[in-house]
């Protein structure tokens, strides 16, 4: 039902699973270990990895939700092959509505790859999956996401929706989410002014 690869300018996406993704790889990029680390995951609601068996529970869990038409999630490379990260589309079949969700190793900041990874996501939501609402969003305090998104709703004909209080559970804390979408028909003008 989803592609196994999606490419934008800059980066190749791949199934995030375990038969496509090299655990090491992503342990590595993720450990608690790294010193860099808790800046990746400072506003994510998952802790970074303790072992290689959770980042390869987290491989199994994507596979499952995968298989189960719940979420497209990808690994994220550079050009060059190297692992970046990972994104998703997180569906609400229901509400024919997809949440882009992304979280980028601390080496790949500053590159437009959250802004490749949500148009590219955007465009299976819309081009392929037939929903109507794409959603994306960043928690209170991460500035770094709210310029992203920002330019990216701004490119793609969406809008900010507003603040839900209390909404995303990170750590000890109840972070206050902060959500932007674009529909299906503001996309598409988006994009025909662009060609």
């Amino acid at each position: 039902m989803f592609p196994e690869t999606l490419e934008t300018d800059s980066l190749v996406l791949e199934q995030f699973g375990p038969d496509h993704v090299d655990v090491y790889e992503l342990y590595h990029l993720f450990a608690e270990t790294r010193e860099d680390v808790a800046d990746a995951f400072e506003y994510v609601p998952q802790e970074p990895y303790a072992t290689v068996k959770e980042a390869h529970e987290q491989l199994l869990e994507a596979e499952s939700t995968w298989n189960d038409r719940e979420a497209a999630q990808y690994a994220v490379y550079t050009a060059d092959g190297k692992l970046a990260g990972y994104t998703g589309l997180f569906l609400e079949w229901d509400r024919q509505t997809g949440r882009i969700g992304f979280i980028l190793g601390r080496p790949y900041w500053g590159n437009g790859y959250a802004g490749e990874c949500a148009t590219a996501l955007t465009e299976l939501a819309f081009d392929h999956l037939d929903l109507e609402v794409v959603a994306i969003g960043h928690e209170a305090g991460n500035d770094r996401s709210k310029r992203a998104i920002k330019t990216f709703v701004g490119d793609v004909g969406g809008q900010y929706e507003g603040c839900l209080r209390n909404w995303t559970p990170i750590g000890d804390e109840v972070a206050d989410h902060h959500r932007s979408t674009v529909t299906r028909t503001a996309f598409l003008d988006a994009r025909d002014e662009q060609r």
